[in-house]
Protein backbone atom coordinates (compact mmCIF):
# COMPACT_ATOMS: atom_id res chain seq x y z
CA UNK A 1 0.00 0.00 0.00
CA UNK A 2 1.02 3.05 -0.69
CA UNK A 3 2.34 5.52 2.09
CA UNK A 4 2.36 2.79 4.62
CA UNK A 5 5.99 3.31 5.73
CA UNK A 6 4.76 7.22 6.82
CA UNK A 7 1.87 5.39 8.24
CA UNK A 8 3.87 2.82 10.13
CA UNK A 9 6.73 5.23 11.45
CA UNK A 10 3.42 8.18 12.63
CA UNK A 11 2.24 5.15 14.68
CA UNK A 12 5.45 4.46 16.29
CA UNK A 13 5.50 8.19 16.99
CA UNK A 14 2.42 8.38 18.80
CA UNK A 15 3.20 5.46 20.72
CA UNK A 16 6.21 6.68 22.11
CA UNK A 17 4.41 10.14 22.54
CA UNK A 18 1.64 8.67 24.38
CA UNK A 19 4.09 6.14 26.39
CA UNK A 20 6.41 9.26 27.26
CA UNK A 21 3.59 10.27 29.96
CA UNK A 22 3.81 7.18 32.11
CA UNK A 23 7.68 5.77 31.13
CA UNK A 24 10.34 7.67 31.60
CA UNK A 25 12.50 5.29 29.47
CA UNK A 26 10.08 6.96 26.05
CA UNK A 27 11.35 10.14 27.07
CA UNK A 28 13.44 11.26 23.97
CA UNK A 29 15.37 14.46 26.19
CA UNK A 30 16.50 14.39 29.58
CA UNK A 31 16.98 18.16 31.43
CA UNK A 32 20.26 19.00 30.51
CA UNK A 33 22.52 19.82 32.39
CA UNK A 34 20.29 18.91 35.72
CA UNK A 35 20.07 15.57 34.13
CA UNK A 36 22.49 13.88 32.64
CA UNK A 37 22.09 10.89 30.31
CA UNK A 38 24.61 7.76 31.01
CA UNK A 39 26.85 7.23 28.33
CA UNK A 40 28.12 3.37 26.87
CA UNK A 41 31.99 2.57 27.91
CA UNK A 42 32.88 2.77 24.07
CA UNK A 43 31.60 6.45 24.21
CA UNK A 44 34.56 8.57 23.49
CA UNK A 45 35.69 11.82 23.03
CA UNK A 46 39.53 12.68 23.26
CA UNK A 47 42.56 11.24 23.99
CA UNK A 48 44.24 11.50 27.35
CA UNK A 49 47.73 9.94 28.94
CA UNK A 50 47.85 7.02 30.74
CA UNK A 51 49.68 7.14 34.65
CA UNK A 52 51.08 4.45 36.55
CA UNK A 53 50.44 6.58 39.71
CA UNK A 54 48.19 6.70 43.06
CA UNK A 55 44.48 8.02 41.89
CA UNK A 56 45.62 10.79 44.36
CA UNK A 57 49.08 11.39 43.32
CA UNK A 58 49.79 15.30 42.45
CA UNK A 59 50.82 16.36 38.76
CA UNK A 60 54.89 15.61 39.30
CA UNK A 61 53.67 12.23 39.97
CA UNK A 62 51.24 11.40 37.23
CA UNK A 63 54.14 13.04 34.83
CA UNK A 64 57.00 10.56 36.52
CA UNK A 65 54.80 7.53 35.81
CA UNK A 66 53.66 8.38 32.21
CA UNK A 67 53.61 4.93 29.97
CA UNK A 68 54.99 6.74 26.80
CA UNK A 69 58.05 6.50 25.44
CA UNK A 70 57.81 9.15 22.81
CA UNK A 71 58.24 6.80 20.19
CA UNK A 72 56.46 9.53 18.04
CA UNK A 73 54.02 6.60 16.52
CA UNK A 74 50.92 8.26 17.36
CA UNK A 75 52.12 11.61 16.02
CA UNK A 76 52.98 9.57 12.45
CA UNK A 77 49.65 8.42 12.58
CA UNK A 78 47.73 11.29 13.54
CA UNK A 79 45.25 12.38 10.47
CA UNK A 80 44.90 15.66 11.53
CA UNK A 81 48.11 15.85 12.89
CA UNK A 82 46.92 17.48 16.15
CA UNK A 83 49.86 15.78 18.07
CA UNK A 84 52.88 17.44 18.97
CA UNK A 85 55.72 15.30 20.69
CA UNK A 86 59.35 16.28 21.85
CA UNK A 87 61.43 13.35 23.35
CA UNK A 88 63.59 13.92 26.33
CA UNK A 89 67.57 14.29 26.50
CA UNK A 90 67.56 11.97 29.17
CA UNK A 91 65.72 8.31 30.14
CA UNK A 92 63.54 7.00 33.01
CA UNK A 93 63.13 3.51 34.07
CA UNK A 94 59.51 2.29 32.69
CA UNK A 95 56.88 -0.24 34.51
CA UNK A 96 59.51 -2.54 33.83
CA UNK A 97 62.52 -1.08 35.31
CA UNK A 98 63.84 -0.52 31.61
CA UNK A 99 65.37 2.70 31.24
CA UNK A 100 63.07 4.27 28.13
CA UNK A 101 63.22 7.92 26.81
CA UNK A 102 59.98 9.85 28.00
CA UNK A 103 57.82 12.82 26.09
CA UNK A 104 59.54 15.94 27.31
CA UNK A 105 56.28 17.88 25.39
CA UNK A 106 53.36 16.22 24.82
CA UNK A 107 50.93 18.35 23.25
CA UNK A 108 46.91 17.62 21.79
CA UNK A 109 45.37 20.42 19.93
CA UNK A 110 41.79 19.23 20.59
CA UNK A 111 40.07 22.02 18.71
CA UNK A 112 41.41 19.82 15.73
CA UNK A 113 41.33 16.29 17.07
CA UNK A 114 38.42 14.43 15.28
CA UNK A 115 38.12 11.62 18.15
CA UNK A 116 39.08 8.92 15.66
CA UNK A 117 41.03 6.65 17.74
CA UNK A 118 43.92 5.75 15.78
CA UNK A 119 46.29 7.46 17.82
CA UNK A 120 45.11 4.48 20.68
CA UNK A 121 45.00 1.92 18.24
CA UNK A 122 48.51 2.45 16.91
CA UNK A 123 49.98 2.98 20.38
CA UNK A 124 52.16 -0.36 21.44
CA UNK A 125 52.27 0.82 25.05
CA UNK A 126 49.01 0.81 26.04
CA UNK A 127 49.94 4.86 27.12
CA UNK A 128 46.92 6.70 25.28
CA UNK A 129 43.19 6.36 25.77
CA UNK A 130 40.37 7.50 25.02
CA UNK A 131 38.47 10.06 27.40
CA UNK A 132 34.41 10.65 27.63
CA UNK A 133 34.86 14.14 28.57
CA UNK A 134 33.01 16.08 26.18
CA UNK A 135 31.67 19.78 28.41
CA UNK A 136 34.94 21.59 26.88
CA UNK A 137 33.49 25.13 26.03
CA UNK A 138 36.01 27.56 26.94
CA UNK A 139 35.59 31.16 25.77
CA UNK A 140 38.64 30.85 23.62
CA UNK A 141 40.53 28.04 21.69
CA UNK A 142 43.89 28.79 22.12
CA UNK A 143 45.54 27.93 24.65
CA UNK A 144 42.08 26.58 26.45
CA UNK A 145 42.08 23.62 23.52
CA UNK A 146 45.78 23.00 23.63
CA UNK A 147 46.38 20.29 25.99
CA UNK A 148 50.07 19.66 27.34
CA UNK A 149 51.15 16.92 29.39
CA UNK A 150 49.93 17.75 32.66
CA UNK A 151 46.11 18.24 31.71
CA UNK A 152 46.28 15.24 29.42
CA UNK A 153 47.72 12.43 32.13
CA UNK A 154 45.30 10.62 34.39
CA UNK A 155 45.72 8.00 36.79
CA UNK A 156 44.99 4.90 36.04
CA UNK A 157 42.24 4.59 38.01
CA UNK A 158 40.66 7.13 36.38
CA UNK A 159 41.23 4.85 33.00
CA UNK A 160 39.65 1.89 35.24
CA UNK A 161 36.53 3.64 36.02
CA UNK A 162 35.70 5.05 32.85
CA UNK A 163 36.25 2.10 30.74
CA UNK A 164 36.72 -0.92 33.17
CA UNK A 165 36.39 -3.87 31.19
CA UNK A 166 38.83 -2.61 28.44
CA UNK A 167 41.24 -1.44 31.22
CA UNK A 168 40.83 -5.10 32.98
CA UNK A 169 42.61 -6.73 29.88
CA UNK A 170 44.67 -4.10 29.40
CA UNK A 171 46.15 -4.15 33.61
CA UNK A 172 46.16 -8.28 32.92
CA UNK A 173 48.27 -7.83 29.50
CA UNK A 174 50.61 -5.21 30.90
CA UNK A 175 50.75 -7.88 34.31
CA UNK A 176 51.23 -10.97 32.04
CA UNK A 177 54.34 -8.99 30.05
CA UNK A 178 56.02 -7.97 32.90
CA UNK A 179 56.11 -11.59 34.78
CA UNK A 180 57.57 -12.37 31.94
CA UNK A 181 60.11 -10.03 31.24
CA UNK A 182 61.04 -10.69 34.95
CA UNK A 183 61.26 -14.84 34.19
CA UNK A 184 63.62 -13.73 31.15
CA UNK A 185 65.97 -11.75 33.50
CA UNK A 186 65.73 -14.37 36.58
CA UNK A 187 66.78 -17.16 34.02
CA UNK A 188 69.13 -14.83 32.28
CA UNK A 189 70.78 -13.69 35.89
CA UNK A 190 71.05 -17.55 37.29
CA UNK A 191 72.68 -18.83 33.83
CA UNK A 192 75.31 -15.51 34.17
CA UNK A 193 75.75 -16.96 37.97
CA UNK A 194 76.81 -20.64 36.42
CA UNK A 195 78.93 -19.85 34.07
CA UNK A 196 80.60 -17.38 36.52
CA UNK A 197 80.55 -20.34 38.72
CA UNK A 198 81.77 -22.78 36.07
CA UNK A 199 84.62 -20.41 35.60
CA UNK A 200 85.85 -20.03 39.14
CA UNK A 201 86.13 -24.10 39.79
CA UNK A 202 89.00 -25.63 38.73
CA UNK A 203 89.81 -28.23 36.42
CA UNK A 204 89.60 -31.71 37.99
CA UNK A 205 93.35 -32.97 38.31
Amino acid sequence: MLGSGILKGLLVTARNFVGSFHDRERLPTVQYPEERAPVGEAFRTFPFLVSDCPADADASARLAGLRGVACQICERNCPPRCIHIEKSKDKKPDAAGKPQLYPAVFEIDISVCMGCQICVEVCPFDSIKMDKVFEIAVPRRSPELLLDRDRLSKPNAYYRRIRPSEAAAVDAARAAEQAAAKARADAAAKAAAARQAAAATPPAA
